[in-house]
């Protein structure tokens, strides 16, 4: 078994979210001791029983606390019965005992004014795997053309574009609909192809909807809902003023680059040179955001774009500095050009660190530039985000 970096606390309750696929349940099932009970709304008799009745898991899990030495107690996909949580604090409250609750989505958690255990537990999210976890095993162009999910990471080719597509038109069109999230499934579909096509790009929501045939506001709130259920993130435009951050487009990602081609159907063949260069940044931005997490860092991250086209691809501020200015290319030759987004940066925002992450061998500088392989800065990730 693969070990993950997420830091999970071994002394006290924890809510674990991520994206289905990503190893939520093995991973826990891997920690549980022979003193914990485990809950699987999956299961639909477990489901229907406790739906039924919020008190009929409260007096089970009682029985086999009080009865039966439970010490933890382990409830996989709580987002489907959100109502449970109001028992979880009242047995928090009786019994001295661990709560370990996994869920795919915290959307219904998030909006529904659930009861989140009023701090008595911590929230960790779980990504697809980053390179530290598979660093030995880490193809890139795999990476690049089938993403990191656990399910798919040992798998032949044909059998991870089957278990892709099947999670981007069963889970991600039909799921998301079953549970109560989108009504109008057809419209749902037309927005996340779009998403798919354009991931790390600008995002006008209105431009978007009129692609889509959809109000603005149904368009925001389907991004909203890709980011509940973990399926992808915003990225900000960085601005000296963090109001005006708010009014400028942002750009968005979706969570792996194997679910992104999936979306897009192009499985099948390997990437041309323009989608492996957008595959990368997006592989690149991801990295740099599933470690954030990781590493409880209280570093944020954003991009860079002036009117007139100058951008950067990444920056990374920590405590109010720019700790790196990041420019993405997938290419191992770096040329004057590969600079200009940089320098046009570096004329107006003086003292911060420059790099280009890259497919180059070796790094080595260049007026002032850092050129960085990406598997060195993979590596040094940690330092940079303190």
């Amino acid at each position: 078994m693969i070990n993950r970096v997420v830091p999970l606390p071994e002394d006290r309750s924890f809510f674990l979210f991520g994206p289905r696929q990503t190893g939520k349940s093995t991973l826990i099932r891997s920690i549980l001791g022979n003193d914990a009970w485990s809950v699987n709304l999956l299961e639909g008799d477990t489901y229907l029983r406790y739906a039924r009745s919020s008190e009929t898991f409260r007096l089970e899990a009682e029985q086999q606390i009080k009865g039966h030495g439970a010490r933890t107690v382990f409830i996989d996909e709580v987002q489907r019965l959100p109502e449970l949580l109001n028992e979880v604090h009242r047995l928090l409250e009786l019994h001295q005992c661990r709560f370990i609750l996994t869920g795919s989505s915290a959307r219904k958690l998030r909006r529904g004014g659930t009861n989140l255990l009023a701090g008595r537990a911590v929230v960790r999210n779980l990504f697809p795997f980053v390179y530290a976890e598979i660093a030995d095993q880490f193809d890139l162009e795999a990476v690049l053309r089938f993403g990191t999910l656990p399910a798919i990471f040992e798998e032949s080719l044909d059998e991870k574009a089957d278990i892709l597509n099947a999670y981007a038109n069963t889970y991600l069109r039909e799921e998301i609909q079953q549970e109560g999230i989108v009504r109008n499934l057809g419209g749902f579909s037309r927005f996340l192809d779009l998403a798919g096509a354009q991931s790390g790009e600008l995002v006008n929501f209105s431009a978007f909807g009129r692609e889509c045939g959809l109000p603005t506001r149904t368009v925001q709130s389907y991004f909203e809902i890709l980011e509940d259920t973990l399926i992808g993130f915003r990225l900000e435009p960085w601005m000296r003023s963090a109001r005006r951050r708010l009014v400028a487009h942002p750009k968005f990602y979706l969570f792996d680059t194997g679910v992104t081609n999936a979306i897009n159907r192009r499985l099948k063949d390997e990437p041309d040179s323009v989608l492996r260069g957008r595959l990368f940044e997006q592989l690149v931005v991801l990295e740099v955001h599933r470690m954030i997490s990781y590493l409880g860092s209280e570093a944020q991250i954003f991009f860079w774009r002036t009117n007139s086209g100058a951008e950067v691809d990444l920056l990374i501020e920590l405590h109010g500095s720019l700790v790196a200015a990041i420019e993405i290319k997938a290419s191992k030759t770096i040329s004057g050009a590969d600079f200009s987004g940089l320098r046009s940066f570096r004329e107006v925002h003086r003292g911060a660190p420059l790099f280009v992450v890259c497919t180059a061998p070796q790094p080595f500088e260049r007026d002032g530039i850092q050129i960085v392989p990406w598997r060195l800065f993979f590596e040094g990730l940690g330092g940079m985000l303190g």
